[in-house]
């Protein structure tokens, strides 16, 4: 297992990486997958000093190649490898290992946080799991992953005295940032959430993506995640989990809500809005909100409205606190030199879960069927509070690829234990079952 030393000497990230570079002991990332988001990766830490991707693996080495095609001079040289000695020997000579196999990346004594950047639920938890096993931070950019098991990993990390986080960048995260602000400042969060960047299209299936997905560079069953609603409901239960806030109803609200009317929207019904509570998940679909992320916060006192509306944001009591944008993977390296440099987490789930991704079908489904993945043809995310995700018996999100369908569902039905089971060989399967027990006994 390796040693965690942290850099006591404080400061900032970026002071933190400039002591690393000039020390010639760079913060050292193991990457696994090297698609989008992990092309990105390698070419942003390429440009950054004090950082490295020493390791990538992927089912497909050649993807790996591929991205540091694009990275050009400001990474390291690609070396393929076979195995972990030959691994170690690739790091050592400065090069860039990429290898298939994900273990020998996340145990590698060479590596000092893993970049999970796959999007495979199952993937994430072996990847996690082994990471943490090994003594090493692990950044999750897995969110499907992050909100079937995240409160497991987190726990598992925190007895092993590693960092699990969810990475910088990415909407969840983003949020967070602001949700933290407000709760320092003592402010009530009535409603937190994004502005949804593709078109709604609950029936969205790859194969009307096809030429979309190649004009911005993405996999079609990628891109459908975000168009059929998957993708904001797994991200906003995301934020539930780290922050306490619920899905104010199955699937949220989602209105066409523009900015200068979040304020006015996401609040209580007998006040003009939306919601039957404070304290919720939530999106708008208005242009204009993308690719930004957005709080709402409850301000009350006099002075504080004085205040605020002679700084122009507003007359309250609700005021919306907006960050217009987001950089997805671009960030993710920031989370890694926080693990690693000062034992920082950017996000994590909250010990006891609040809110869940069900699913509900596309199209009918006949028993006998296996379940494809998250963004194909056969289901897509629903978010729900935990409360009414144990009404319905939802079998999480996670758990849908490869779960067998047992009994007649109609298009737009919730997917449950009753009519879909789990393939048990998987292990996020193994996991949940044991997050579960986990929570039910904390409960009691």
């Amino acid at each position: 297992m390796s040693v965690i030393t942290l850099d006591r000497s404080g400061g900032s990230v970026a002071e933190g990486l400039e002591r690393r570079h000039r020390q010639g002991k760079p913060v050292r990332i193991g990457l696994i997958g090297s698609g989008q988001m992990g092309t990105d990766i390698i070419v942003q830490v390429g440009l950054m000093r004090g950082i490295a991707v020493v390791a990538v693996a992927d089912a497909v080495p050649e993807n790996a190649l591929a991205a540091c095609r694009i990275a050009g001079d400001g990474g390291r040289a690609p070396e393929m490898v076979d195995d972990a000695s030959g691994l170690a020997r690739a790091m050592q000579r400065g090069h860039l290992a990429v290898t298939k196999s994900a273990r020998d990346v996340c145990t590698a004594d060479g590596v000092d946080v893993v970049i999970d950047a796959t999007g495979n639920p199952n993937v994430g938890a072996e990847v996690a799991l082994t990471t943490i096993a090994a003594g090493k931070h692990i950044v999750m950019m897995n969110v499907e992953a992050d909100v079937t098991i995240g409160a497991y990993l987190a726990a598992k990390a925190a007895q092993a005295g590693v960092v699990y986080t969810l990475g910088a960048g990415d909407e969840p995260s983003s949020t967070m940032e602001l949700v933290n602000f407000l709760r320092g400042l003592g402010y009530p969060i009535v409603a937190a959430g994004k502005g949804k960047n593709n078109p709604f299209r609950i029936d969205a299936t790859p194969d009307a993506y096809v030429d979309e997905a190649k004009r911005r560079n993405m996999n079609p069953r990628m891109l459908v995640e975000f168009v059929d609603g998957s993708k904001t409901m797994v991200e906003m239960v995301a934020l539930a989990n780290a922050t306490g806030l619920v899905p104010d109803i199955p699937g949220m609200h989602g209105p066409a809500a523009p900015l200068d009317t979040l304020a006015t929207t996401f609040c209580p019904r007998e006040e003009g809005g939306l919601l039957h509570r404070k304290g919720v998940v939530d999106f708008t679909t208005a242009r204009g909100v993308a690719p930004g992320v957005f709080a709402i916060a409850e301000m009350r006192h006099p002075r504080l409205r004085e205040r605020m509306n002679d700084l122009a944001l507003g007359e309250g009591p609700y005021f919306t606190f907006y960050r217009p944008y987001h950089l997805t993977s671009l960030e993710v390296p920031l989370s890694a030199a926080a693990a690693v440099l000062y034992g920082q987490s950017h996000m994590r789930p909250l010990p006891q879960p609040v809110a869940e991704v069900g699913a509900r079908a596309k199209r009918d489904l006949a028993p006998g069927e296996t379940l494809d993945a998250i963004g194909e043809y056969g289901y897509r995310g629903f978010a729900l509070s935990r409360a009414d995700a144990l009404a319905q018996h939802a079998l999480p999100l996670g758990l849908a690829q490869g779960a067998k369908v047992t009994a007649p569902i109609a298009r737009g039905e919730y997917l449950t234990y009753a009519n879909c089971a789990p393939d048990a060989r998987q292990k996020i399967v193994e996991v949940r079952r044991a997050q579960d027990n986990w929570v039910s006994e904390a409960a009691a």
